[in-house]
């Protein structure tokens, strides 16, 4: 299980945006960066700043996810044929704390994390425990019946904020979701602009 190497809501002071669009976020309180000196980082990034920082927002999108783990998966779709960009969005949706955060069983994509490695997720009726798991397109992920009274599960559902994309058919009195197909870059519901073009481009300089 990966460690969570960053309190929830920095990143969103780092970047100085409301990264998962909830009502919670500091940002929606004040802009600037966490720390003493955090008012005075708006000097202008230069292009390497800029891919760097669009790597850590789209790898801290997702849970937080190591360095080696967020490379390993730009690695892999560097090798399939389009768009490395497009598949890279591709392959982080597919991976299976994603879907189960997509489809609302859970508030956060940390706590989605967590639901997963207890074991209270099936694929096809087995139960996946491996938040990295990839889901295939119709593949039908459900909450195990014991665990469907969860408050997590029942607030999660409920939560305005957020609504389950089209390329995942949620059915919230079964608890059951189903994963149509890959979703495009402009399929992904994130709350702020999210640029893999940057990361394609500081992969190939660093």
């Amino acid at each position: 299980m990966t460690k969570r190497t960053a309190a929830k809501y920095k990143l969103d002071r780092r970047m100085g945006q409301n990264i998962w669009g909830r009502a919670k976020s500091p940002v929606n309180r004040r802009e600037y960066g966490p720390g003493q000196h955090g008012q005075r980082r708006k000097q202008k990034l230069s292009d390497f700043g800029t891919q760097l920082r669009a790597k850590q927002k789209l790898k801290g999108y997702y849970g937080d996810l190591t360095e080696k783990q967020f490379r390993r998966i730009y690695a892999e779709a560097e090798r399939v044929k389009g768009d490395t960009g497009e598949n890279l969005v591709g392959l982080l949706e597919r991976r299976l704390d994603a879907v189960v955060y997509r489809a609302k069983f859970v508030p956060t994509i940390f706590a989605a994390r967590q639901f997963v490695n207890h074991g209270h997720v099936q694929v096809n009726g087995q139960r996946v425990n491996i938040a990295s798991y990839r889901v295939k397109e119709g593949d039908v992920i459900s909450v195990r019946d014991k665990s469907r009274q969860l408050t997590i599960v029942l607030e999660a559902v409920g939560l305005p904020e957020r609504d389950v994309p089209d390329y995942i058919e949620a059915d919230h009195n079964k608890m059951t979701a189903t994963f149509v197909r890959t979703p495009a870059l402009g399929d992904v519901p994130y709350a702020v602009q999210m640029e893999p073009n940057l990361v394609v481009e500081y992969y190939a300089q660093n």
